[in-house]
Order: structure tokens, then C-alpha cells, then sequence
């Protein structure tokens, strides 16, 4: 008996190295490209087999206190018309550890548009959400309007599809509260690489496509480095991304930057002395004044 216990023993030993040897230290990083590709794969399997309320929109037209259910299409709801059939489509992409740029999609749905002002990239918008993973979990959900500035502290996502929407109106009721109504609402169903990719988040896993319904109640045009040019218009290159313009090359892009182009005066000052509101161009280049570092 001693001897059988002796083997058991260093069986157990084995097996427990074994298992910490195979489960030590973290994931390798999943390729970009073949993460996009599955993800793809996964979104389009889901939106052939799902479907929104859509009846309930078309319906009422002027409800705006419909939600957005999403369920899937069997049993007394497999006539309902797929997501895949109404969703549109945007190519967007991303960079790879090797500053490749990765080819993915985004798909979205706009169920009601709105009838206010739509929010650029860089602007702050005030929404209620709700964000599921594609077996239907909840991971959150904001039944109550928050703040949220699209040029920092949102996935990309959120602020790629956010300018789809435009804001409604709000009244105020006899108690003081508020009610919005006119708002616009949709989906967006995007991969892991638009969301957290290898991060695992709260209840999100790792790698993890995500489905988000929100409504957008209001929208407030950001300045965020207060130099009297919206966060929107600082986009010289005119491509709609303000992220990326960075006149002066020191990392630190246009829309945060008080001096555009770094000529010691500050974008403010430059950008229109004469106040007739166009931007001044002092020597004629063609370069406006607040980005000409040979215009001071």
C-alpha cells in the first residue's frame, strides 16, 4: 500500500507541474489580421440571425421611449427580417505592432436619426446605452444619460458610429425634471479591434465583439485646448479625423495643441486678428497664419 501511495503521489506531483507548466504566464498576442477576419466571421453569423423591434419604430414613428430589443429569429419570430438585410457597412482601419494597416468593419443600423446637430469625432455627446456581447450578456447598460467626450475615454467604435446619430430636444416637466424626446438611436455591431481587443474588461472577455444600442440626447461642440477653433474644425487635412492632424509634429495633435504650429504665438491670437471670422493668411501662401510657423 505504501508504494501505491508513493506512486499516487508523485502522479499528482506530475500532473500539477503539467497543468501550471500549460496554463503559466499570459495569452500570446492574437494576430490582427486573423482576429478581424474571425471576428468578421462571428458579426456576420449574428446579424443573419438576429433582428431588431423593428415593427415597433415603423409602428409609432413618433414613440422616442421605444427601446431597442434585439432577439433572435426562430420559433414565432423567424418571418422577421435579419439585421444582415437592414445594417450598413463602413471600412475602417487599424494598426498592427508593425504599423500595418488592418482592413475591418463596422456595421451599424440607424433606427431613428434625430433632429438636432450630429456630433463629430471630437465631440462630447450625452447618451444612454446598452452593450452586449454576441451571446446576448448585458456588460452594461446606462438607462440615464451620461457624458461622454468621443475624443478620449471611449473605445473607437463608440466614435465612429456616434456621428450617424444627430441629438433631439428636451422640455421640462412641472416637477423640474426632464424628459428628451427627437433623439436619434441605432446599433453598431463592431470586432474586438474597435473594441478591447486582447483586454479583458469587467465582464468582457478578451477578443470579444461587441453590440452597443444607444440614443443620443445631446451634443456639445468641444474646443479642448479653449484656442477659439472647435475640436471638429481643427482638421487641416480635411479627411473628418481631427485625431490625426499634428501641424507641428510634436505629438500632440491640432485640437489639444494652443499653438498649432509652434511659432511662439498662440493659435488663438494667429487665427483671426482683423475679427472679420475667416482665418487670417498674412503673407498670401495659402497657409492659414495659426499653422504657417513662417507666419508669425
Amino acid at each position: 500500500m505504501k508504494y501505491l501511495n508513493y506512486y499516487l503521489s508523485i502522479f499528482l506531483i506530475s500532473a500539477l507541474l503539467s497543468s501550471c507548466t500549460k496554463n503559466s504566464g499570459p495569452e500570446p498576442l492574437r494576430d490582427l489580421q486573423e482576429q478581424t477576419l474571425d471576428d468578421d466571421q462571428a458579426l456576420v453569423n449574428y446579424l443573419k440571425t438576429h433582428f431588431y423591434n423593428y415593427q415597433d419604430f415603423q409602428n409609432e414613428p413618433d414613440n422616442f421611449k421605444i427601446k431597442i430589443e434585439i432577439d433572435t429569429l426562430d420559433g414565432d419570430n423567424a418571418d422577421k427580417t435579419a439585421l444582415w438585410d437592414q445594417v450598413e457597412s463602413q471600412e475602417l482601419f487599424v494598426s498592427d505592432n508593425n504599423n500595418n494597416d488592418i482592413s475591418t468593419k463596422m456595421y451599424y443600423l440607424v433606427a431613428k436619426t434625430g433632429i438636432d446637430k450630429n456630433p463629430s469625432t471630437v465631440d462630447s455627446t450625452f447618451v444612454t446605452y446598452k452593450g452586449e456581447l454576441l451571446n446576448g450578456s448585458v456588460f452594461d447598460e446606462k438607462e440615464l444619460p451620461v457624458w461622454f467626450d468621443l475624443a478620449s475615454g471611449v473605445i473607437r467604435g463608440f466614435r465612429e458610429f456616434l456621428p450617424q446619430l444627430k441629438a433631439g430636444d428636451h422640455f421640462t416637466n412641472p416637477d423640474g425634471t426632464y424628459e428628451f424626446d427627437h433623439y436619434g438611436q441605432g446599433i453598431f455591431f463592431i470586432p474586438s479591434s474597435l473594441g478591447y481587443f486582447s483586454q479583458s474588461t469587467g465582464t468582457i472577455p478578451s477578443y470579444s465583439p461587441l453590440v452597443f444600442s444607444v440614443a443620443l440626447h445631446k451634443v456639445n461642440l468641444a474646443d479642448h485646448d479653449n484656442d477659439g477653433i472647435l475640436s471638429r474644425d481643427e482638421d487641416p487635412d480635411g479627411d473628418g479625423n481631427p485625431l490625426n492632424d499634428d501641424t507641428d509634429e510634436d505629438r500632440i495633435p491640432d485640437y489639444l495643441d494652443y499653438d498649432d504650429d509652434n511659432d511662439g504665438t498662440s493659435t488663438r491670437v494667429e487665427f483671426d486678428r482683423d475679427g472679420d471670422g475667416i482665418f487670417d493668411d498674412d503673407d498670401n501662401d495659402g497657409i492659414p497664419d495659426y499653422l504657417d510657423a513662417n507666419s508669425t
